[in-house]
């Protein structure tokens, strides 16, 4: 049966707070309407950012015209990387036996989200590791961090996107071009700080959320083994408040995938 468009609004928006809901455990204070949505994806196009080894994005036209029938029509053949722009990594990407991206339950996607503002020590570091001290620092000055946090890290990197070079510390592409990279990261200590904390996700805005210099990404493999996510190359982290809003972060639904393209948003009062 088709609903009115009116009554299949309301039934999607009573949906998506019964979503905030379970993922927050609360109840919703105000409707989504009332909400500022902020935009946390980098658009998908040829100038996106992706690991030196990785080809980049391509829309192939398949059609792109008025068709035999009369009616204008346009369609592309998209070929893309699982780890570039901003993306998810499920837990499989390094730790076996874990999550694939379809298999990530939706309420380690949805929650209370919380941002840690390190851009001072990342200007003075490129290859700084964000640790258990710049944590405590923060629920020093905010309270304890929610339960079941998603967290972001602000390092200030999202402000020299699509720059590879600055972004990345390297343009060049290739197997060689691996050493070369420079950019922030999580400590491997603070990686199992959190995940004795039972977050529910992190995220960051650099291409990965092992430090540039990185050999063992042994961050990724401590919060992998707990099956939390990570997302990569995330949006206008700068927008964010401390806490006080709510992340949805939904990839496309890979199936067996080590990752794939994320869609995540804000939700801020």
């Amino acid at each position: 049966m088709e609903l009115p468009p009116r009554t299949a609004q309301t039934v999607l928006t009573l949906f998506a707070l019964l979503a905030l809901c379970v993922a927050c455990n609360a109840e919703p204070t105000l409707p989504i309407h009332e909400h500022r949505i902020v935009d946390l994806t980098w658009t998908i196009d040829e100038t996106t950012v992706v690991w030196p080894t990785s080809p980049g994005f391509t829309l192939e036209t398949q059609h792109d015209g008025v068709t035999e029938a009369g009616y204008y029509y346009l369609s592309h053949l998209l070929h893309a990387p699982e780890h570039g722009g901003t993306h998810i990594d499920a837990p499989r990407h390094f730790f076996e036996e874990r999550d694939t991206t379809d298999m990530i339950p939706l309420d380690r996607l949805i929650g209370p989200g919380i941002t840690l503002d390190v851009r001072r020590a990342c200007r003075e570091n490129p290859d700084y590791l964000v640790g258990i001290d710049d944590f405590k620092a923060w629920e020093k000055e905010h309270g304890q961090m929610p339960e079941r946090a998603i967290v972001l890290l602000n390092t200030g990197f999202g402000a020299f996107w699509p720059d590879r070079a600055t972004y990345m510390g390297t343009a060049e592409r290739g197997p060689e071009a691996v050493a070369r990279l420079h950019f922030p990261g999580l400590d491997p200590e603070a990686a199992d700080w959190l995940a004795r904390r039972r977050i529910r996700a992190i995220g960051l805005d650099t291409p990965s959320i092992d430090h540039g210099p990185s050999t063992e990404f042994s961050a990724h493999v401590g919060l992998f083994e707990h099956n939390i996510p990570a997302f990569e190359n995330v949006a206008h982290l700068d927008k964010l408040p401390a806490r006080g809003f709510t992340v949805i972060a939904l990839p496309a639904k890979i199936g067996g995938g080590s990752g794939g393209p994320l869609r995540i948003v804000a939700l801020l009062p």
